[in-house]
């Protein structure tokens, strides 16, 4: 697996808007979309499929949904590393992720912002809440 191949594919979606459900570079991605096509296209995971869900999905609160999804591609990691996922608690579930680009950063698609960005771990939007990381390891 290339980890610099899922950097830069992470990196290319910044910018691209906000919407549930989509998976279209530069016309619109959610977050569980933007890991699917980033592992996709670095080549790192096959095509991901995971069927339809509710603009609410975040809001389930007694089922780890999205936990599930990434551990069908990687396992769970202490610390995190380029290449990887994070996810984070929002509620009682982890319902929110992005690609670990370096540097403490990671790329994600946000929807209060509207967009895909670049944001820190140590925001304290993020650094405050319940987070975990991941390894890909399909591709290895």
């Amino acid at each position: 697996m290339n980890v610099q191949a899922i950097i830069d594919e992470a990196n290319s979606w910044v910018g691209t808007p906000y919407h549930h459900h989509g998976r279209l570079k530069g016309v619109g991605v959610d977050c569980a979309m933007l890991l699917a096509e980033v592992f996709e296209r670095a080549g790192a995971v096959p095509h991901v499929d995971p069927g339809v869900y509710p603009p609410q999905f975040g809001m389930h609160r007694s089922e780890e949904q999205f936990i599930g999804f990434v551990e069908r591609y990687g396992q769970e990691v202490m610390l995190p590393m380029p290449g990887g996922v994070v996810l984070f608690k929002y509620g009682r579930c982890f319902s929110h992720g992005g690609v670990l680009v370096g540097g403490g950063l990671f790329v994600h698609a946000v929807l209060k912002a509207g967009m895909v960005l670049k944001s820190a771990l140590s925001e304290p939007e993020y650094a405050e809440r319940e987070c975990r990381f991941y390894e890909v390891l399909y591709g290895r």
